[in-house]
């Protein structure tokens, strides 16, 4: 573990008993990764979204600060969730657009509709119900596999490499590609079901 590894964790830890001198020392070592993982997060999103990248990091980072009891006891789980955060944060946003008028000008995504991952990336989720689609197909492979679906989420969502990922995860990088094939397969399977 390096160095800002190490120091990521530690002042976590402090702040997770409670030390608040610990949020503000901890705020300019993770402000950089968080603009970073939101840039990631934003070029998914569709064309003309009103949430900018700065936002998106601070509603994330106040939800962070909110989460008394998520578990952030180093700098992996830290960042694991920040990306879920942001996704989530995206997500609503998405189901927000959905419902603004009767159907939110959302083309429905029918079951004859071939959508996979590769394509959803391609089209930088222009689609507000491959989007949502692509949510709950990602929640349906958690409950079944909750690292697949972590590895999902720190590469595809997160941005990680391989490397980072298997860090972050603590296994192996061929376990890292296993779990990323596997996963894209069966969200591939299920989002064209």
């Amino acid at each position: 573990m390096s160095s800002g590894s190490a120091d990521i964790s530690r002042l976590l830890n402090a702040w997770g008993a409670g030390d608040q001198t610990a949020l503000e020392r901890l705020t300019p070592l993770v402000y950089d990764e968080l603009r970073r993982m939101a840039r990631r997060h934003m070029r998914k999103e569709r064309p003309g979204n009103t949430l900018q990248t700065t936002a998106l990091v601070h509603e994330a980072y106040l939800r962070l600060v909110d989460a008394k009891s998520a578990e952030r006891k180093d700098r992996a789980q830290f960042f694991a969730l920040s990306s879920q955060i942001m996704r989530r944060i995206l997500v609503d946003a998405a189901r927000a657009r959905a419902s603004a008028k009767r159907g939110g000008g959302v083309e429905h995504v029918g079951h004859s509709e071939a959508v996979n991952l590769d394509e959803i990336a391609e089209n930088s989720f222009q689609k507000s119900a491959q989007w949502l689609a692509l949510d709950e197909a990602l929640n349906d492979l958690a409950a079944i596999d909750p690292r697949k679906a972590q590895v999902i989420e720190l590469r595809f969502f997160g941005g990680l490499s391989v490397e980072e990922t298997a860090e972050v995860l603590k296994i192996s990088p061929q376990s890292v590609m296993r779990d990323w094939k596997l996963a894209r397969a069966w969200l591939t399977r299920e989002l064209r079901a």
